[in-house]
């Protein structure tokens, strides 16, 4: 009996190890409120369509990429007309044909040495799906970012790059690769930290926003920008001892969606810092004022996380996870409504909810 014991623990520790995502019956309590809605039961890290109607998501880490009918919820696979190795991000280009990130092979023993920036390399899939992605030559450590106006994209390897997807011959490629930011450019109090890009700041895509970050204290993030013609660079979180990663952008440019542990800056024991992620909304005129948008982290039980917005600024798609798990881990696609999720932040407020905060540096307890 002790034997047949210890191999179904062995075989459990060995499922655990190799799993993605957790099997877990329960969901958010804001799922219910209202102002958010589920479109998909699975995928995550998705992107909006220039025209608001679609989302482009990866189904898991190192799976297929699908495209989702908003209004509908209705699926069509973007990659199951060629074979691949998985795939770890999946954007719209400006033109509408999609930026790829994928390793050329996978192995499931060793499956998030994909992930790595030695592997992980950039693809465009053409919009009419008649041949697999074409390689651009260039590798990336996690995402990508692509202009919403131009044929322009920017990716991180330990340097930030930039560069042109043109074509020639119908085949795209990579022209005037630019290198943009490096760890050493960084100010002061993020010097050598390391660099994730993020976002090209609309209306006129003349800056970059990124993310610098380091685990000096717990694990720290702060959210930059560098002008693109003058090369400044700007720290617009103001926190060095918080964990403030950018992520989607609202189409004016004023404001970005952050994943923050402000609410819970100083991480317990066994846990990651990671483990205590919320949304946030900071504004971009140096203020470092921030407010909270979910609460899925309340309980430490969930974590809301991967925000975009929609190019007309009324819906976020996201994504939740439990704690826990692996970054990136999502269990379907989420729409936050923004108009119908202000009479949940009254409520919110008048419960005594903490909304707003500030780059003060208030004592860590």
């Amino acid at each position: 009996m002790k034997s047949f014991v210890l191999i179904v623990f062995s075989l459990t520790l060995s499922t655990l190890a190799f799993s993605q995502m957790t099997v877990y019956k329960e969901v958010p309590k804001e799922l219910s409120q209202g102002h958010v809605k589920q479109i998909t039961t699975f995928g995550e890290r998705c992107d909006w369509s220039h025209d608001g109607k679609h989302l482009i998501f990866i189904e898991k880490s190192f799976g297929d990429v699908y495209e989702v009918e908003v209004a509908t919820g209705k699926l069509r696979p973007l990659t199951h007309h060629f074979f691949h190795s998985g795939f770890l991000r999946a954007l719209y280009l400006a033109n509408g044909d999609y930026l790829l990130v994928g390793a050329r092979k996978f192995d499931p023993q060793n499956a998030w040495e994909s992930r790595s920036p030695k592997n992980a390399e950039l693809w465009v899939l053409k919009k009419d799906l008649q041949s697999p992605p074409t390689p651009l030559g260039a590798f990336c450590k996690e995402g990508p970012t692509c202009s919403r106006k131009q044929m322009k994209i920017a990716w991180t390897i330990d340097d930030i790059f930039m560069a042109d997807v043109v074509y020639e011959n119908g085949i795209p490629k990579l022209s005037k690769i630019d290198t943009l930011v490096r760890s050493v450019d960084l100010p002061a109090e993020v010097h050598n930290w390391h660099l994730e890009t993020q976002n090209f700041r609309p209306p006129y895509d003349n800056e970059l926003i990124f993310n610098a970050h380091y685990p000096k204290i717990e694990y720290e993030a702060e959210v930059m920008g560098i002008d693109l013609k003058t090369r400044k660079i700007v720290n617009y979180s103001h926190r060095a001892d918080r964990y403030d990663e950018p992520e989607g952008i609202f189409p004016d440019g004023k404001n970005t969606l952050v994943e923050s542990t402000r609410h819970f800056p100083k991480r317990e024991t066994g846990h990651t810092t990671w483990d205590y992620i919320d949304l946030y909304k900071l504004a971009l005129d140096g203020s470092g004022t921030m407010e909270r948008l979910t609460f899925f982290n309340d309980e430490q039980k969930f974590r809301a996380t991967n925000p975009v917005v929609s190019d007309d600024g009324k819906y976020m798609a996201f994504q939740y996870c439990l704690v826990g798990e692996t970054t990136g881990i999502g269990h379907g696609i989420l729409i936050w409504d923004f108009k119908k999720a202000e009479k949940a932040k009254a409520k919110l407020i008048k419960q005594g909810k903490k909304i707003n905060y500030s780059n003060n540096y208030e004592q860590v307890k």
